[in-house]
């Protein structure tokens, strides 16, 4: 049996190294039209739209039953929205949030996606207690596709004013979660089917709030034509194709 300290090493090296190469994109990214702001925001929608639909619910639903599914996704939008409902308050009594919307959308996600790197975490757990070979696989993978994921993160907040730094900071611990996802995967292997099925599940919740209530009316905030849509199906095209390298 692998030890657990280097399985978590494993899923916190990877979950760092994706989200810091797409957290330093982001940041580097200079942006100056809010129409092509907008596109690369529908953009971060549409590749997450596809890993909802094409790779956590129907990893779930190889894991667990179809309403412990349901129940995990609604779980995933309340927790959102009392996130966001906290964030709202410190908006409120917040010159700097107040003013800027991009910096509260650029935070909403990245604790959406930390939330949705635990579970990615404990595949990889989970995949290195099975065979090295798969786990190995697995963390590579997910390394890959939280490039985006981190871009999606550092973009509104340099966009909001944030500097490079701050930006790429954020969103490389969005990435730790990952690490802490190995660590509890190697522990119950596939003992908790069920705690691995609702994880991936209350991620896929996180994620549909992020991209119907942030992502999407941030873009049509910036610009109102069908450019920004195009960003989205690209993304979904893009992701889908992603689900089977």
């Amino acid at each position: 049996m692998q030890e657990i300290g280097i399985i978590s090493l494993y899923g916190l090296i990877f979950g760092i190294i994706g989200t810091t190469i797409g957290g330093i994109t982001g940041a580097f990214l200079n942006i100056k039209s809010n129409k092509f702001l907008s596109f690369v925001l529908e953009f971060a929608a549409g590749l997450m739209t596809a890993v909802i639909c094409f790779d956590l619910i129907p990893e779930t639903l190889n894991i667990v039953s179809i309403t412990i599914c349901i129940i995990g996704i609604f779980v995933g939008i309340i927790a959102m929205i009392l996130c966001d409902k906290i964030i709202d308050t410190c908006y409120k009594n917040n010159s700097t949030l107040a003013k800027n919307s991009m910096l509260k959308t650029g935070i909403i996600i990245a604790i959406g996606l930390a939330v949705h790197n635990f579970p990615e975490g404990l595949a990889i757990g989970a995949g290195f207690e099975a065979s090295s070979n798969l786990g190995l696989k697995l963390a590579i993978a997910i390394a890959l596709h939280d490039v985006p994921e981190g871009i999606s993160i550092s973009l509104p907040l340099k966009s909001s004013g944030s500097s490079r730094l701050k930006a790429i900071i954020i969103t490389t611990l969005s990435g730790l979660t990952t690490g802490l996802g190995a660590f509890f995967g190697a522990i119950i292997g596939n003992v908790s089917e069920i705690l691995i099925g609702f994880s991936l599940a209350f991620a896929a919740g996180a994620m549909l709030y992020i991209v119907s209530c942030e992502l999407i009316p941030e873009s049509k905030k910036l610009y109102k034509g069908r450019f920004a849509s195009l960003g989205n199906i690209l993304g979904l095209i893009i992701g889908i194709f992603a689900q089977k390298l």
